[in-house]
């Protein structure tokens, strides 16, 4: 894949510190130019499973008794008694009253369970919502029988939803793989909270099953097709991503997000500078009340029902304009609905050009124009009112492979609109207010 480095801007005045531009992706890459696995292998064991991992497990029953004297949810109890089945296939199990306690139907995942009682599940068919597999292009990382590790364009949602069936990336795989026709789990009910912005969050949260498995379904040999999106990137965000190909590499994926174990490090560009200028955010995050696409980080939300434990990294890369924006670094500790996007509003800094969470064109230029040079404003404008989303790019991911065991790591530079807004802001800068930070956080 070509390397998309910040190049001479639209705007005619503004000059382009492409040389400088590269020298810092350099850095961020690791001196890595484009997408590419890192050639060192960090482990090289090997994981075997004893037995076949079946493609379908609809059907499939446990009826066991819970051990022990601490108490813990259902759905994450029986996870982890059926190895193999995701976590959101036993949650849709749950939803469905195909789970009883003690005799006693229970159909929230929720539910708590303790020592002595006798769980019954049942794993459930899956509800499918009708998609067809399209012809759009993939910037494929890597790709072997289990995983696939795709570069996502910025404008590009993820998984098909009720009012968003076509264009997804579900949609580009499934031509990709050459399957006919598909049917995509997806609950309905969650997923019309969400609707028009698919969500970086983990397994648990997500709304349909996870395998690119196919069977037969009628004469016409139609497929159903569970798409094995493992985790999600909101539809203005882009870089690196990963797919699971059948059931068995989607729970194992699904289990590295649940402990935490998946590296991925992600940079923006913010509206102001945060303060400090590194530091750990650990804010629960909650629907916004006010406004269903918004989610909101607050301290105050930890007796909320609906807060979810939120933790983030981040580093201040570069300052530009005397202050006005900044260049940062996040690492993600958990993966929340739009976690980096409202941890930094949190800090009072919005992502550059997430109007959603008041990162406006109007904050930004406040925020430049008195820090520059007045022959400049003009063109500043031009570069913020050509701003079409959040700039936030997914820039590395680690993961250990399903069954190979071996811990695969992927890079990949900023597309060029994101590293064109970054070369802009860089021009306009006075260079010793630059402070770009090498230091890993």
């Amino acid at each position: 894949m070509q390397a998309l480095l910040p190049s001479a801007a639209h705007c005619s005045l503004f000059s382009s510190s492409s040389s400088s531009s590269s020298s810092s992706l350099r850095k961020l890459l690791g001196r890595q130019s484009s997408c590419c696995r890192t050639p060192r292998t960090l482990c090289c064991t090997t994981e075997r499973d004893p037995q076949p991992v079946r493609a379908n497990h609809a059907g499939v029953k446990l009826e066991e008794s819970v051990s022990g004297s601490e108490k813990i949810r259902i759905d994450s109890w029986i996870s982890s008694r059926m190895r193999g089945v995701s976590r959101a296939r036993i949650q849709s199990s749950i939803r469905s009253g195909l789970v009883a306690v003690n005799d006693r139907t229970v159909d929230k995942v929720s539910h708590v369970i303790k020592g002595g009682d006798k769980v019954s599940c049942t794993v459930c068919e899956l509800h499918p919502l009708r998609a067809v597999p399209e012809d759009i292009p993939l910037d494929i990382v890597y790709e072997d029988a289990h995983v696939l590790v795709v570069n996502k364009p910025s404008d590009m949602v993820v998984h098909p939803a009720p009012g968003n069936p076509n264009g997804t990336l579900v949609n580009a795989i499934l031509h990709h793989c050459r399957l006919p026709t598909v049917a995509c789990t997806i609950n309905s009910r969650r997923s019309s909270k969400t609707e028009g912005c698919t969500s970086d969050d983990e397994i648990d949260d997500f709304y349909g099953d996870g395998s690119l498995v196919e069977e037969s379904k009628s004469e016409n040999t139609e497929a159903l097709v569970r798409p094995g999106i493992v985790h999600r990137l909101d539809k203005g965000t882009s870089g690196l991503l990963v797919v699971a190909k059948d059931e068995h590499s989607h729970a194992h994926l699904a289990e590295q997000f649940k402990q935490h174990t998946i590296h991925r490090v992600y940079i923006s560009i913010t509206s102001g500078v945060p303060s400090p200028s590194s530091g750990r955010i650990e804010i629960p995050i909650a629907r916004d009340p006010n406004n269903r696409i918004r989610m909101i980080a607050a301290s105050g939300l930890n007796s909320s029902r609906d807060a979810r434990y939120a933790a983030s990294r981040y580093k201040v890369l570069e300052v530009f304009a005397g202050g006005g924006s900044a260049l940062v670094r996040w690492r993600l500790e958990t993966g929340r609905t739009h976690q980096i996007r409202a941890h930094s509003k949190y800090l009072g800094t919005p992502l550059l050009g997430d109007e959603v969470y008041g990162g406006t064109k109007n904050l930004a230029l406040s925020l430049l124009k008195p820090r520059i040079s007045s022959s400049n404003h003009s063109q500043l404008s031009c570069m913020i009112s050509k701003l079409q989303r959040p700039c936030l790019h997914a820039l590395s991911l680690r993961f250990k492979h399903p069954h190979t065991g071996e811990y695969l790591q992927f890079s990949c530079p900023p597309p060029h609109d994101f590293s064109e807004v970054w070369s802009q802001l860089r021009s306009v800068s006075d260079p010793t207010s630059n402070n770009e930070m090498e230091d890993e956080m």
